[in-house]
């Protein structure tokens, strides 16, 4: 269930991109590793949410698609400060005081892409996952289709 408000926190950062920049702007003046960037974390909300849709399900796959998506989740959260060409204390610092909810979606994200990452792999999920009831009760035996019984 943290999948869903992880693939919400990871695809809020290129929509927010996309909306901030001025219509005269285009993405292929963007720089090679900002497009990187936007680009994993559009891949990762994408993840995150079919493998939130496959766990429901109860697949097996979707935790492995929430794994996935959460590594690259956290990727592309260090990627960034490289694409902007500062240094990772530096951007952490400038994100805590100039933030704002930037600043609050990111250190959400981590948060939560590291907890999807935990719980994701962990045993009793795939336990939970593999675990079938039986649609029909199993009939057997002499009576099991005798006139009698109806």
């Amino acid at each position: 269930m943290l999948g869903f408000p992880a693939a919400i926190a990871a695809g809020y950062v290129p929509v927010k991109t996309f909306l901030d920049m001025p219509a005269e702007f285009s993405l292929g003046a963007l720089p090679v590793w900002v497009l990187v960037d936007l680009a994993a974390y559009v891949v990762a909300g994408l993840v995150l949410l079919l493998g939130s849709l496959a766990t429901l399900f109860r697949a097996t796959a979707g935790a492995v698609l929430l794994g996935l998506g959460a590594l690259l989740a956290i990727g592309a959260l260090l990627i960034e400060p490289m694409s902007v060409g500062v240094p990772l204390a530096r951007f952490v610092d400038a994100m805590f005081t100039h933030g704002g909810f930037a600043m609050a979606d990111r250190v959400g994200l981590a948060a939560l892409a590291v907890l999807v990452l935990v719980l994701a792999f962990l045993p009793p999920t795939f336990r939970y996952l593999r675990y079938r009831t039986s649609v029909v009760p199993v009939l057997s035996g002499q009576g099991a289709y005798s006139s009698r019984s109806w």
